[in-house]
């Protein structure tokens, strides 16, 4: 009995660790699809003066 529990425990775990890498991997796209956006804006926006594209 003991062993089926352990089982599902892990089962479960590995279930959840896996829905959370999949939202993460997600949450990193958006992330990434909105730094992209911004730095072509940002060089279109500054394309007559001199600026950078990052800020520090």
């Amino acid at each position: 009995m003991a062993l089926i529990i352990a089982v599902l425990l892990l089962a479960l775990l590995l279930g959840g660790l896996g829905f959370a890498a999949h939202v993460l991997w997600w949450i990193a796209l958006i992330v990434l699809v909105v730094w992209l956006l911004g730095f072509v804006l940002r060089s279109a926006e500054g394309a007559g003066g001199r600026r950078r594209w990052y800020r520090w």
